[in-house]
């Protein structure tokens, strides 16, 4: 059991948590989810004892054993399986043991404690950690020294998950893992039989790998059995509640003050009067659930639309040495619209494919054919460190609008989502998220045609995650997306493609299936840390196939873009309309205008009438389109 107890904590001199409680019983899987900066990563390192609290305590029972991933990947020349074995220390104490023990009592405990913790299988298990997070048997052998940063940090999760520790911390596990590592890391978590604790931003992680939430919010821990999901449901019924609690309390608040004013001075009503007074004084004021705002990613429309296809390869490859290929035999096209999302194991070459789309590689063979004045955003989540550091978003975005106004330069990174304090901070200063957001402004300044995201959700909270669903909807253009965030993929994307066995080919299941494909073992092509081989998913035959589906839903879509066109026109005059209603009341409400110049008021209210008139029809015209698209909606 993991027992917090009052605990208060400050970074910085900044209170991160104040006087929190929380009881994880044994064998739970929790998320712990909250706001970008809210504390997640420091209530970490106060159960891990690496930070002091201020004020109370986290216990656990005696000899419990914790488990996080190394800050520092491993670079040693010790092979991947070695690495991994050593992680579990116990056994290589009794290991090393057992070769000089010479009394036979304690040769025998070590034996039995051998048995106890399946040592004779350590190697297997390790072995199936190792390739289940992406490397095959010959990577399993090689030094870590000769991976790259990403796959030396998938070696330190593996570790963490070989040695099986009774409290498991993770924090942001899939950051450095692809689709197909998050989709058995979600399994294995499933399946683990201790407790765990896990921060993440991930909704399908939050929904199928645990089955409780810790949200942290206002510097409080608050419990939610299930899963995301359901945490989602009862946190708005929550703020609800509340919310009409505040208002039903204010209202008696304001009916006891009035009743007090009236009588106060009356002898008969006094001793009332009073008593209305101790009530106000006890009743204490129930205190509002803050809800930060998500300013919402903008990705501006192209201001000409590129004839179909976009993009079209007939028999290419490329890659980055003359004569050793990544990717042949692409024959491909992509039309104006389509939502394309890349699927397989890193190191397989979605990051390639992006970079010829997106012509930062030239195709060593083949024909690619564009359509005139087609304009690519290409956005990877490596390019952070392309920012000049010393630079404020401000003077990134000059850089490329050299003519514009100051007030225009400042008015693109407000629409970036940066806010305006932020806005001349130097972008080594910035957060995650806000150099994320000031990257994908930068990448789509100039209304790109084609919007290529590489991994765009690691530094994003949901929230933004969320907003980022909805720009990518409102999106008109084509978007070719590579992202380990099952969610997004699912919520945006109409097309699937699986990059493996040195190609990019159309893939005709769903997500599902995918998932199907990956725990059964087959993973797709090999890749830098060698794969497993590709094997056909069985797929039962369906009167209209998945791929079909998916079209037709974006004609749907399409369809349906003029009526949600009217429907938004019709929100903005509606949201006008009111605010010149309101324009209108605040200069009526002038006494003296009706002395002073009668006229003028009576041309007023007349303008106000006819200003309600239009607004009455905009809203009736609102109400009949939107019912229309419910309705088609619903259809799907």
């Amino acid at each position: 059991m993991l027992q917090i107890t009052d605990l208060t904590a400050r970074v910085a001199g900044r209170l991160l948590i104040d006087h929190a409680s929380l009881t994880l019983p044994t064998g739970t899987k929790a998320g712990l989810v909250g706001r970008n900066g809210a504390g997640k990563s420091t209530l970490f390192r106060v159960i891990t004892g690496d930070l002091a609290p201020e004020t109370g305590s986290v216990s656990f029972p005696k000899n419990t054993r914790l488990g996080q991933v190394a800050q520092e990947a491993p670079g040693t020349e010790e092979s991947l399986i070695e690495i991994v074995l050593k992680a579990d220390t116990e056994r290589l104490a009794l290991l090393e043991e057992a070769e000089t023990a010479t009394d036979p009592t304690r040769i025998a405990d070590i034996h039995t404690r051998l048995a106890d913790i399946e040592s004779h299988s350590a190697e297997a298990r390790a072995s199936s950690i190792l390739s289940g997070l992406g490397f095959d048997m010959a990577a399993q052998a090689r030094p870590a020294s000769s991976f790259s940063g990403g796959w030396r940090m998938r070696v330190a999760l593996a570790a963490v998950l070989f040695s099986r520790p009774d409290l498991l911390l993770l924090d942001e596990p899939t950051n450095y893992l692809d689709l197909e590592g998050t989709l058995w890391l979600e399994n294995f978590v499933q399946r683990y039989p201790y407790t765990v604790l896990v921060i993440s931003h991930d909704r399908d992680v939050l929904n199928n790998a645990v089955t409780s939430i810790v949200h942290l919010d206002q510097q409080k821990l608050n419990f939610y059995r299930g899963d995301y999901d359901q945490f989602a449901r009862q946190r708005a019924e929550k703020l609800e509640l509340l919310q009409k609690s505040i208002a039903k309390q204010d209202a008696q608040r304001k009916h006891m003050e009035a009743f007090v004013e009236r009588f106060r001075a009356k002898a008969s009503k006094a001793r009332q009067a009073q008593s209305r007074l101790k009530a106000l004084e006890k009743m204490g004021p129930l205190q509002s659930i803050v809800e930060e705002s998500v300013t919402p990613f903008v990705f501006p429309a192209p201001e000409k639309q590129a004839a179909s296809p976009i993009i079209r390869m007939e028999n290419v490859s490329v890659g980055y040495q003359p004569g050793r290929p990544i990717l042949t035999k692409l024959d491909l096209r992509i039309d104006t619209e389509d939502r394309i999302a890349l699927l397989g194991q890193n190191g397989n070459g979605k990051s390639t494919f992006a970079k010829l789309l997106a012509e930062r590689l030239k195709e060593q063979a083949g024909t690619i054919t564009r359509a005139p004045g087609l304009k690519i955003a290409f956005f990877a989540q490596h390019q952070i460190d392309d920012l000049r550091p010393a630079e404020s978003a401000v003077q990134h975005v000059r850089r490329m609008m050299p003519e514009a106004p100051e007030a225009k330069v400042r008015a693109k990174v407000a629409q970036m989502g940066l806010p305006t304090v932020k806005m001349d901070t130097a972008a080594e200063k910035l957060s995650g998220g806000e150099k994320a957001r000031l990257l994908m402004g930068l990448a789509t300044l100039d209304a790109p045609n084609l919007l290529i995201l590489d991994e765009p959700t690691n530094h994003l909270d949901i929230e933004a995650r969320q907003s980022l669903v909805h720009a990518l909807n409102d999106y008109p253009g084509a978007v070719i997306l590579i992202s380990h965030d099952r969610h997004m993929v699912e919520a945006t994307m109409d097309r699937l493609w699986i990059v493996g066995d040195g190609t990019v080919s159309r893939y005709d299941g769903d997500l599902e299936d995918y998932k199907k494909l990956i725990l059964s073992g087959s993973r797709s092509g090999g890749g830098a840390a060698g794969g497993a081989g590709s094997e056909p998913v069985e797929i039962v035959e369906q009167p209209v196939s998945k791929v079909d589906q998916r079209r037709q839903a974006a004609e749907r879509r399409e369809a349906l873009k003029p009526l949600k066109k009217k429907i938004s026109q019709l929100e903005i005059q509606i949201s006008r309309l009111q605010k010149t209603i309101a324009d209108f009341d605040e200069k009526l409400a002038d006494p003296a205008l009706y002395t002073k110049d009668p006229a003028r008021a009576a041309d007023l209210n007349k303008q106000r009438a006819e200003a309600a008139r239009t607004l009455e029809s905009c809203e009736e015209d609102w109400l009949g389109l939107t019912a229309e698209h419910d309705a088609a909606m619903a259809a799907e």
